[in-house]
């Protein structure tokens, strides 16, 4: 799910330079006012694609259950709340429901900004409760067994697939970052690169001996099997990960090739993308490290996202109420 951004990021600053190829005619209709508003937060404020389309596909929801040409000043609070009934009852989930109440939150601040509409009819719109879902991860050896697949398997590409694996690991990339990251983003060593996250902000991320040995070997396998492909070629790729048509790897490649090993030919615990990031903020808060530092190389943007990977496992709580409560270690000395 896309993030969608609080209304104090929202309008923070403004750019005259990109306001001046707006509309000098104030729209009227809630579709004009919809697309302005995209418009507003793709040239202006600068957010991500992603961000712009999830907007995009709630304000379709909007514009189905109350019209398009509906006068934005005719909508009222009743006209938004059967909107979120309709959702519901057509099964949305909690976090799809609660993502289209921020948009429409965020398009009725951004009409009252402008003095488009004298009041906002979305402020009284309450979120619904979403179910509490822990992240799922994967233990160190639920990783190694990961990783070691795609050398014992050979199923697609394994020194690529090993790479992808062990720097998703590593890194606490995104899969988007990851399969968004340029040979120019490394440090020279390629221990460390800059990625662009949610939001169009860089951060660094960085990837211990195994995963560096890893694209090192992939990178000489890119350069033997695709050299067109390499800096200098005929046809270079600036992307690190390429498909076997010599192409830049996607976001849906890299899915397929972790369903693929964690499927039935591989280890049989299904997997995405995903896990090998939740795995790593596991591993680094279940080792001593602090909430904030693992949220600066996640690229959270509040650490209350962060925190969900607060969770620890049974052997760690043992530990911890052994060091904090010395009795319970003076009864496992005690012989019966």
């Amino acid at each position: 799910m896309e993030k969608i951004i609080s209304q104090d990021e929202m309008f923070t600053t403004s750019d005259p330079i990109a306001m001046a190829s707006f509309p000098a005619r104030a729209p009227e209709t809630l579709q004009d006012c919809g697309e302005e508003f995209l418009l507003y937060i793709d040239s202006v404020k600068g957010y991500a694609l992603k961000t712009v389309e999830s907007y995009r596909e709630d304000f379709k929801n909007l514009y189905k259950f109350l019209g398009g040409a509906k006068p934005v000043k005719a909508v009222s609070f009743e006209d938004l709340r059967q909107c979120v009934g309709q959702l519901s009852l057509a099964k949305y989930k909690a976090t799809s429901i609660n993502r289209f109440i921020a948009s429409v939150r965020g398009l009725f601040a951004y009409c009252r900004k402008f003095n488009y509409i004298s009041s906002n009819p979305s402020l009284e719109l309450k979120t619904v409760k979403v179910p509490k879902h822990l992240p799922r991860f994967m233990t160190e050896s639920e990783v190694d067994q990961l990783c070691k697949m795609p050398q014992e398997n050979q199923l697609l590409w394994p020194e690529r697939d090993t790479a992808i694996f062990e720097m998703l690991y590593s890194s606490g990339c995104r899969v988007s970052e990851i399969a968004a990251l340029k040979l120019t983003d490394f440090e020279n060593d390629y221990s460390s690169a800059i990625v662009t996250g949610k939001g169009n902000k860089d951060r660094r991320v960085f990837f211990e001996a195994a995963s560096v040995n890893a694209l090192k070997t992939y990178l000489q396998s890119r350069k033997m099997m695709y050299p067109y492909t390499m800096p200098g070629g005929g046809a270079p790729v600036m992307n690190v990960f390429i498909n076997q048509k010599g192409k830049a790897l996607t976001e849906h490649g890299i899915w397929y090739i972790v369903s693929k090993y964690s499927g039935e030919e591989g280890t049989k615990r299904h997997m995405n993308p995903h896990a090998f990031r939740h795995s790593f903020a596991t591993a680094m808060l279940s080792n001593g490290a602090d909430v904030r530092v693992v949220q600066e190389m996640l690229g959270h943007a509040t650490i209350s996202t962060t925190q969900r990977y607060t969770h620890i496992n049974t052997e760690r709580l043992k530990e911890v109420y052994k060091k904090a409560f010395p009795h319970a270690e003076m009864e496992n000395n005690t012989e019966e």
